[in-house]
């Protein structure tokens, strides 16, 4: 009997102790989720401050009033001296109705979005240059090029003719590489060269050569007889294709007009430099 007592007191003790470190083990959980989540909370709220006083800090700084040019058209902006060059885009979508992504600021070069204006000296007499094209003219252009491809495709599979196997392409290809050609690379994107791109040919077979002014919106193309200033946002397309045997060097064309007969053709264009070259006419 003193040992069944004593083995009933054994088992009814061990299953006290389990049952303690359960609860020992659930309240310890239970701390360590509310330790968590107050620390979650605390680094939220140490985050919110810090913004706040950033926010705070920029909107107490001098206020600066200076002009911003977009499409010949001349506005008024006033803001704080250490607002960044991303809230400057963002306060011009209302104003010129560009999409901020679309924008690029020049001042004295390519802005940075995370630059302020104070560092970049930004005062009273202050012209600054938007390039970019407003929302519907890229949706009109979108259409346009839709119902381009659309009616292309209809019309046949002469179409889908890789472009240096028609005729037009053709005379100008069989030439070969021009001896001064710049250098192409597949499957890299490098942004444009501060200097002209040279070294390529037109559809007649003259050197041609393309300079992107982006402080002026406008594409330079030059020939040894003349300079086409063209302004970016009149570019309704750019059409470009790898050349088939060469394919670190595209075919581009860019269409001027509302058909596809008003595309000027260039030839030997690095493949390193097209998506940067559309880029800076459509925007990013």
């Amino acid at each position: 009997m003193e040992s069944t007592e004593i083995n009933g007191n054994c088992e009814a003790n061990t299953e006290t102790k389990l049952t303690e470190c359960v609860v020992k083990e659930e309240t310890t959980e239970c701390t360590m989720k509310e330790l968590t989540t107050e620390s979650a909370a605390e680094e939220q709220t140490t985050e919110s401050v810090v913004k706040e006083e950033a926010c705070d800090l920029i909107l107490n700084s001098p206020s600066v009033e200076f002009t911003i040019i977009h499409n010949k058209d001349k506005y008024i902006v006033s803001m704080p001296l250490l607002s960044t060059i991303e809230q400057l885009k963002n306060k011009l979508v209302d104003i010129i109705g560009v999409p901020s992504k679309m924008q690029k600021i020049m001042i004295k070069g390519l802005a940075k979005d995370d630059q302020t204006l104070e560092s970049l000296n930004v005062n009273s007499s202050s012209k600054i240059m938007v390039v970019g094209a407003k929302l519907q003219d890229i949706v009109a252009i979108s259409l346009t090029n839709t119902e381009e491809e659309s009616s292309s495709s209809k019309s046949g599979s002469t179409s889908k003719e890789p472009l240096c196997k028609k005729k037009l392409h053709q005379k100008v290809l069989e030439r070969g590489i021009p001896d001064d050609a710049l250098v192409g690379i597949l499957n890299i994107k490098d942004p444009l060269p501060p200097h002209p791109l040279s070294g390529m040919l037109n559809k007649h077979g003259g050197k041609v050569r393309l300079t992107f002014k982006l402080e002026v919106d406008q594409l330079w193309i030059g020939t040894k007889e003349r300079t086409q200033k063209v302004a970016m946002n009149t570019i309704r397309h750019v059409v470009s294709e790898p050349i088939e045997g060469h394919e670190e060097y595209h075919i581009v064309g860019f269409q001027l007009g509302t058909t596809e007969a008003s595309r000027y053709w260039v030839y030997w264009v690095p493949a390193q430099y097209v998506d940067s070259i559309k880029e800076a006419i459509f925007g990013g």
